[in-house]
């Protein structure tokens, strides 16, 4: 077989959209993926502060990023990944009054290089909740 037949097929191997799911963090409830990878590019899609076990929302915005950031870790883990290898996060705030108390969360989950970020107040999320935030990493 020619060695470029081959290596498209291997290229095509490792290059197929996987799906990221796990029990430790709460289900899709909708047509989309709790996560997928490409290659070794992981993307998340946004979590919300759910408790996957107890399927309770936390209350507050300390205890709603907390959640959030145990679901990230979840799904990151079930994907080979860490946080030390998240690139980018895209941070969704109800009121960006609540930004200082985000942000000391946040700085418990990473550690220099930190990852490139935005932070942006939206007009609604998903049950009312305060903070929604979505990954992009590697493996």
């Amino acid at each position: 077989m020619n060695k470029y037949i081959i290596m498209f097929y291997i290229f095509m191997e490792y290059e197929m959209k996987k799906q990221i799911n796990t029990e430790k963090a709460p289900a899709a409830i909708g047509p989309y993926s709790q996560g997928v990878s490409f290659g070794d590019m992981i993307f998340l899609s946004g979590q919300i502060p759910l408790n996957p076990k107890t399927k309770e929302l936390a209350k507050g915005i300390t205890e709603e990023t907390t959640q959030v950031f145990e679901n990230i870790k979840a799904l990151l883990e079930e994907a080979n990944s860490s946080f030390d290898k998240v690139l980018k996060c895209s941070v969704f705030l109800k009121s960006m009054d609540d930004f200082q108390a985000m942000n000391a969360i946040y700085g418990k989950y990473f550690k220099e290089p930190y990852p490139a970020r935005e932070a942006v107040q939206v007009a609604k999320l998903p049950l009312d909740v305060s903070v929604e935030i979505s990954v992009i990493a590697t493996m």
